[in-house]
């Protein structure tokens, strides 16, 4: 009996037993889609953290942290200014350089009638616009003039104007920070996906934030370098600049976010794999459903069995019988559990705002595994169905 025969043969015997055939599936389609979602959503989810961490504009953080020896050296260290105007114009001449980022913030108390409110507010100079993403949801972004004239003007985030504003629009209104009137010339987009957080935050021109507080000193700087392959390199020397204007070793250091990006990227994958084998028992516990039905199927069919093998039907032919039966079984519940799974993790990351990642690799994995479930687990009742003694099996009822 030839492969093709072998194998339409075992589609007729699972179409004959519709309902025991799809229930010893589930196992098999419960176990590949739970390995496709739980790959393809932490993939996604890697794919997501790392650039919400890193970037997508060759970005690096400087942060200032003094030694306990130059703690010691100067107590007074932390009443220094971290960054100052001169320290920015210093790191702006720094070749493969192309935009610093600096910001100032405090977290104050926001007021607007009787309602108030605490946020972040954040001096923020005209290169952070060219950096990061700003997206106003009313109203208008902040302009070059704005800058240059330090305006009392503000971007506020979507949780500030829901809390100060609930019945009305923000824009066009004067809040009160640190009892300094602003007025509100936009309300910024809520942000999505699973892990974004909505902070209560205010954005304005730095000379408008230096007029309200009083201060002129940075306490974030970030650097954005004309290349990927520059960023490196141009954050060290910027550091190294730092360091040497303020008579510190290694009071200014560079964070590399590509760095930290793919230490995360490994944490989750690592427990991408520990989840996804946990998720892989459940395919061990369909195999070993399979292979009781197929126990079952050859105790039913032990008659047919002695007569094949009363009409010449040798041992190897009995085996590959029911081998396929079983692979071919296996296999129906692999291909069904990877569209399953496929479109549970596309839906899941389409409402979680992260990306789904399918991969070839894991899907062709998921196949061949589902053919080796079918081999390792049709090959007990496989064998049994060999063994059979034609004359006893001939008499069996």
């Amino acid at each position: 009996m030839s492969v093709k025969e072998n194998i339409l043969m075992a589609i007729n015997s699972i179409k004959a037993h519709k309902m025991r055939s799809v229930l010893t599936m589930l196992g098999i389609i419960i176990g590949v889609a739970a390995v496709i979602i739980v790959v393809a959503i932490g993939q996604g989810g890697e794919e997501m953290l790392k650039t919400s961490i890193a970037g997508e504009g060759n970005t690096s953080e400087i942060f200032y942290m003094p030694s306990d020896e130059e703690m010691q050296t100067n107590p007074n260290i932390w009443n220094e200014p971290a960054f100052t105007l001169e320290d920015i114009r210093e790191i702006e001449t720094v070749d493969g350089i192309a935009n610093v980022v600096a910001t100032s913030y405090e977290h104050s108390s926001i007021r607007y009638q009787t309602e108030t409110s605490d946020a972040s507010v954040n001096g923020i100079s005209e290169t952070y616009l060219d950096v990061h993403q700003l997206n106003v949801a009313e109203g208008f972004s902040l302009q070059p003039a704005d800058f240059l004239g330090g305006r009392r003007v503000a971007l506020i985030s979507d949780s500030l104007n829901e809390e100060l504003f609930p019945e009305q629009s923000a824009v066009g209104e004067v809040i009160r920070v640190a009892n300094q009137p602003v007025e509100v010339i936009g309300v910024l987009e809520a942000p999505s996906g699973l892990f974004a957080f909505g902070m209560q935050e205010v954005y304005m021109p730095w000379e408008t934030w230096r007029t309200v507080y009083s201060k002129s000193e940075f306490n974030q700087v970030t650097i954005q370098a004309e290349s990927l392959e520059e960023l490196q390199a141009a954050g060290e020397e910027a550091v190294q600049l730092l360091n040497a204007r303020k008579n510190t070793e290694e009071a200014y250091q560079v964070m590399n976010m590509e760095e930290i990006a793919e230490g995360i990227g490994q944490i989750t994958r690592i427990m991408t794999m520990i989840i996804g084998g946990i998720a892989g028992i459940s395919l061990f516990v369909g195999g070993i459903g399979v292979m009781n039905i197929m126990l079952v199927s050859v105790t039913e069919r032990t008659r047919e069995i002695g007569i094949r093998k009363s009409l010449g039907a040798t041992r190897q032919q009995i085996l590959i019988q029911f081998l396929i039966e079983s692979i071919i079984l296996t296999l129906i519940g692999g291909i069904i559990g990877i569209l399953l799974g496929g479109g549970i993790s596309t839906l899941i990351s389409f409402f979680a705002g992260w990306p789904s990642l399918l991969s070839w690799p894991v899907i062709i994995g998921a196949l061949l595994f589902s053919m080796i479930l079918g081999i390792v687990f049709g090959l007990l009742p496989a064998n049994k169905a060999a063994r059979l003694n034609p004359i006893e099996s001939l008499r069996y009822e």
